[in-house]
């Protein structure tokens, strides 16, 4: 499904943020890549024996951590793409929801999408929707509201 060969965008625009979820630079966390796909971004995620809440299943807040960065993500390069950017503008979550379906087991591989469901309103910020499968079963959905910030904004610089 995701060559993992290929360069994520968070390594491609932001090989130096720290961030828990998507940061490439983070040793200690989840160091998610995603890449495009036809309706936005899609990623893979193997989780590890931390990332559980009980034996066998992952813990809701690691998913709400993928779905939050993914969709973030999903924002940055929609705004991109929608602009004519060479790069996707910071964006910071302004609020989320996640809906978990279902336990989700920890020995299967995570498939996360993320598509745009609206960006019509504002020029800064973009809704993203988000499903989380594990072995083509959904276990967890969120929806988001994501904006572009500004100089000034403490997160601007985060991803240089």
């Amino acid at each position: 499904m995701v060559d993992i060969g290929d360069m994520s965008v968070q390594e491609k625009y932001a090989s130096n943020s720290i961030c828990f979820g998507c940061g490439p630079s983070n040793l200690n966390g989840l160091r998610i890549r995603s890449f495009r796909s036809e309706e936005g971004l899609i990623m893979e995620f193997d989780t590890s024996p931390e990332h559980q809440a009980f034996p066998g299943m992952v813990n809701g807040g690691i998913i709400g951590t993928l779905l939050d960065c993914h969709g973030n993500w999903a924002a940055a390069i929609a705004i991109m793409d929608r602009d004519g950017l060479d790069e996707p503008p910071c964006t910071v979550t302004a609020s989320y929801t996640v809906n978990l379906r279902r336990p989700t087991p920890s020995d299967s591989k995570l498939i996360i999408k993320a598509k745009t469901v609206d960006e019509s309103k504002w020029d800064d910020r973009i809704k993203i929707e988000m499903t989380l499968e594990a072995d083509g079963i959904l276990c967890a959905e969120g929806k988001g509201l994501f904006v572009a910030v500004k100089e000034g904004h403490p997160a601007f610089h985060r991803w240089s």
